[in-house]
């Protein structure tokens, strides 16, 4: 987990990422660098953890927090995945957006 820290040395090694789901129709999301992508069915975040594709139907941005990097999501959630550019799902995902 600390690699993601050392590689960008300008934000502090202290930042936590959260993820906190409450009945499927919020999300709140700590230690989030940007937002990549967003629609009414898909958000891609990337954290201080790496890529979180998070997918859904009738999906908004609540909150959004730039400073503090919260994301508030709300809407009716059907997966949290985590993406990564050495695995299978990333490759998977990535080809679907980039078709």
């Amino acid at each position: 987990m600390s690699q993601y820290y050392e590689s960008n040395p300008s934000k502090s090694s202290n930042v936590e990422h959260d993820v906190i789901m409450r009945g499927r129709k919020l999300v709140d999301i700590t230690g989030v660098k940007q937002v990549e992508s967003f629609d009414s069915e898909e958000f891609l975040l990337e954290t201080v953890m790496g890529f979180l594709s998070i997918r859904g139907q009738n999906l908004q941005m609540k909150n959004l927090d730039v400073e503090k990097g919260i994301v508030s999501i709300k809407g009716k959630v059907f997966d949290l995945v985590y993406v990564d550019d050495n695995g299978d799902k990333a490759k998977g995902f990535f080809s679907k957006i980039f078709r």
